[in-house]
């Protein structure tokens, strides 16, 4: 190839690559402000958090719905990726640990924010972003319960609920100083936990499906 030839090729490919960094700018930006503010901030402030202009973010988003979407997925894979890494531990529970901790430093508890409204919680790539963690987490909890090391009156349902309320924002209030006792409160919660068991639960462990029913986030 001559040289003109690779300096063309290159011209075409370097506004790819810019686009996509600044793509993944916007999203970190706004997965950022959004967990911290709530879905509702201002795009132009997401805009300035990301260092590019109105028009990149609208040349890539064309509404915040298609923004909150990016962001909920990007999301879910950060958390999945946590999972694959805590599953590399040796003790089953360590590796639970492990992955609550990681979770809550994604601020999990976001989520629920940002998917409520008109979000389009049926799409295709949410769900398999979905059920892929789904899946992951539940393999978690299931290899700690055989190996003894987590009490089996507990699953997924029960987890995320803590996950949830702990790292949910408060948006527009004076609680954020609130986040830095949630690693504290979490590794309260995993002591209860851990086998065995110093007391019986009332009720039965906390299914996907009930948090996932009518008036669930």
């Amino acid at each position: 190839m001559s040289t003109a030839a690779e300096t063309n090729v290159r011209q075409v490919a370097r506004p790819r690559a810019d686009a996509l960094r600044n793509r993944e700018r916007i999203v970190q930006a706004a997965r950022e402000m959004f967990a911290e503010l709530g879905p509702h901030v201002p795009l132009d402030e997401v805009a300035r958090t990301a260092g590019v202009g109105n028009a990149t973010v609208y040349r890539h988003f064309p509404d915040r719905a298609a923004l909150v979407h990016a962001v909920v997925v990007s999301v879910l894979d950060r958390i999945h990726e946590q999972v694959r890494q805590a599953a590399e531990e040796g003790d089953p529970f360590a590796a639970v640990r492990r992955f609550v901790h990681a979770a809550a430093d994604e601020r999990i508890g976001a989520l629920c924010l940002m998917i409520t409204g008109a979000f389009d919680r049926e799409h295709p790539d949410l769900l398999a972003g979905r059920d892929r963690l789904d899946g992951a987490v539940r393999e978690l909890i299931e290899r700690a319960q055989a190996a003894g090391r987590m009490r089996k009156d507990v699953a997924l349902g029960d987890l995320m609920v803590v996950l949830g309320q702990l790292t949910r924002p408060l948006p527009g209030t004076e609680c954020t100083k609130l986040d830095h006792f949630v690693h504290r409160h979490l590794q309260v919660y995993l002591d209860g936990l851990e086998a065995p068991a110093r007391s019986q639960l009332s009720g039965r462990a906390i299914t996907l499906d009930d948090l996932r029913g009518p008036g669930a986030c």
